[in-house]
């Protein structure tokens, strides 16, 4: 049984994923951030015809958090389409490390399998960031 707060997440990042804009990759990806006071925050990838200016749904999620002036966050899920565990990629572990502590817990499954979900840390995914 998956503990309701991350049940909670991944079902935000699911529902969120189907409004996902991806006509070029067909891949559907939602994320759900859970704040430190409890809000939860969603985006969804927004692809574009220059591919470089698409933006993940991670950095979906923690922008709009940051410009409602949340800056401190407990969780993140991640959900996509597929068979393949939504690994963040790096570009977004990167972000995400700006404002998340190493322990932050990342939750990661598919659409289809919610209740198959792996979890790891954001220290763990990326155990070298970047800092100034």
């Amino acid at each position: 049984m998956i503990p309701p707060p991350i049940q909670e997440l991944l079902e935000a990042a699911a529902l969120v994923a189907a409004r996902a804009h991806c006509p070029y990759s067909k891949f559907h990806v939602g994320s759900a951030l859970r704040a430190t006071d409890d809000r939860i925050f969603t985006g969804c990838n927004v692809e574009n015809a220059s591919y470089g200016l698409t933006i993940c749904a991670e950095r979906a999620a923690l922008f709009r958090a940051v410009s409602a002036g949340c800056l401190t966050f407990s969780a993140i899920a991640i959900v996509a389409d597929g068979t393949a565990m939504p690994y963040p990629c790096g570009a977004c572990r990167q972000v995400l490390a700006e404002f998340c502590p190493p322990h932050l817990p990342v939750h990661i499954a598919t659409r289809e399998h919610l209740d198959r979900i792996l979890t790891l840390t954001l220290g763990e995914l990326l155990p070298h960031q970047f800092t100034l």
